[in-house]
């Protein structure tokens, strides 16, 4: 402290002894002091306390940040871009007078979501991605871009973009791409899956089809679902497609879209009844805040055979999962490191 705090009472003065006449100090002695006395103020110990407490404050808040360093360390960088656009966590994304309606989500999160499509020796694959840094990050599903030999994304501008492979994960089916030569686009806010609750309302978005940009809604209709897709692990990279563009998915010991391979992975995944369509897969499913809480990677659609030939009646019947995002954000740091598993 530079100041040096006196009150009233801590300058010697000295008082006359003889009256001072009304109106006036002319004839007194000695003579008055030039300045009238200061109001009394609260004792000096009181004010040098209140000065303390923010300085004290600052202190704990610096100790318990070094406590914790590691574990901060990392929760920033597996989670913020260094050019500042970063994913933040679990905020009201949607404007307060758009917040609990859909259309306020997607009006909000859309700039954040974009369509995928990868080349490979087997043909063409769509899917969607969500933008994680504002310098084109993105993760999606690794099914999406499995044994691609080129990846071309387009943003909800209509821009398009070439994206390379940063890091897979086919056990969790995730996968991380960059686009090349973007900057300022929009992250998404990537919220916390393990507050989402049976009954909670949500909204998709994602490339159904081609179909860039459209939102569904429904509702969290279960927690924890065992479902089982393939890996790609001994294909070459190339997981199986159903023909009809469905992702083949098991689910309580049965296959549907096709067949799944030898090569399998099991996550717990969120169900929802919003509709999921080919195409949807890497797309976002979001709560009513706008806040990311999975990334949609399975449904089912049904399908007949008769005559030997395949009638289908492809298309969303209410039964959709998704990734639960807290498993993506631990993922991150091993995605953007480089890891191909």
């Amino acid at each position: 402290m530079t100041e040096t705090f006196r009150h009233s009472g801590e300058y010697p003065q000295q008082q006359s002894s003889a009256p001072v006449p009304p109106g006036g100090t002319q004839g007194a002695y000695p003579p008055p002091p030039v300045y009238a006395p200061e109001a009394p103020q609260a004792p000096a110990p009181a004010r040098r306390r209140r000065a303390k407490g923010p300085v004290a404050l600052l202190a704990a808040v610096a100790i318990a940040a070094a406590a914790v360093g590691g574990g901060t360390a990392y929760a920033v960088q597996t989670l913020t871009d260094k050019d500042g656009g970063s994913s933040a966590t679990s905020t009201d994304v949607v404007p307060t007078s758009k917040k609990g309606t859909v259309s306020g989500v997607a009006a909000a999160v859309s700039p954040s979501i974009v369509e995928v499509g990868a080349t490979t020796g087997q043909g063409k694959s769509t899917g969607s991605g969500v933008i994680t840094r504002s310098d084109g990050e993105i993760v999606t599903n690794n099914h999406v871009i499995a044994g691609a030999t080129s990846i071309k994304v387009r943003t909800n501008d209509g821009k398009t973009y070439d994206a390379e492979v940063v890091g897979t994960d086919s056990k969790k089916d995730l996968a991380l791409i960059q686009l090349k030569g973007a900057a300022g686009l929009k992250p998404a806010t990537l919220g916390n899956s393990d507050n989402v609750k049976v009954g909670d309302e949500v909204v998709a978005i994602g490339s159904p089809e081609g179909l860039t940009g459209t939102v569904t809604s429904g509702i969290i209709s279960a927690l924890e679902r065992d479902v089982t897709v393939a890996t790609g692990d001994g294909d070459g990279g190339q997981q199986p497609q159903n023909p009809q563009g469905g992702w083949p998915f098991e689910f309580d010991g049965r296959e549907f879209n096709g067949d799944t391979g030898s090569s399998k992975t099991t996550y717990k995944a969120l169900q929802t009844d919003a509709s999921l369509n080919p195409g949807n897969s890497g797309g976002a499913l979001i709560d009513m805040n706008g806040n990311i809480i999975g990334i949609n990677s399975a449904m089912y659609s049904p399908s007949s055979s008769q005559g030997g030939s395949e009638a289908a009646s492809s298309g969303s019947v209410g039964l959709g999962f998704a990734i639960p995002i807290d498993a993506v954000k631990d993922d991150l740091g091993k995605l953007r490191a480089g890891s191909k598993t």
